[in-house]
Parts: C-alpha cells; structure tokens; sequence
C-alpha cells in the first residue's frame, strides 16, 4: 500500500511539472516555428506530445489508487 502512494505521488509531481514546462517559454515561445515535425510547428507537436504524456499518466495514477 505504502508502495502505491509513493507512486501516485511520484505521478502526480511528473504531471504537475509538465503543465508547468508547457506554459514556459521553453514551448510557447513567440515566433518558434521549427524544428517541424509531419509538417506541424513545434508549439503544436510539443503540445500533443505532452497531452498524450498526461493521459498516460492520468491512467496510471489511476492504476495507483485501484484498491484491489
């Protein structure tokens, strides 16, 4: 159980940093337009890249607090 709520924990604290990183200047930077990715710029693949990082932990923190 302990080991579960070191987890969640450490879950929690990655996707609390990676709302912070994403209103930085290191994604949204005004006029950065490349490194492009499929044609897309890099304020938007980062983005997504970082949406899917949160739904991904978004299941595992609810893996976490299951109470099998």
């Amino acid at each position: 159980m302990r080991r579960k709520r070191r987890l969640w924990y450490v879950i929690l604290a990655s996707a609390l940093l990676l709302v912070v990183i994403t209103f930085t200047p290191l994604i949204l930077h005004p006029g950065k337009i490349g490194p492009k990715l499929f044609s897309l710029p890099f304020t938007l693949w980062t983005s997504m890249l970082i949406t899917i990082a949160l739904v991904v932990l978004t299941y595992l923190a609810s893996k976490a607090q299951d109470n099998d």
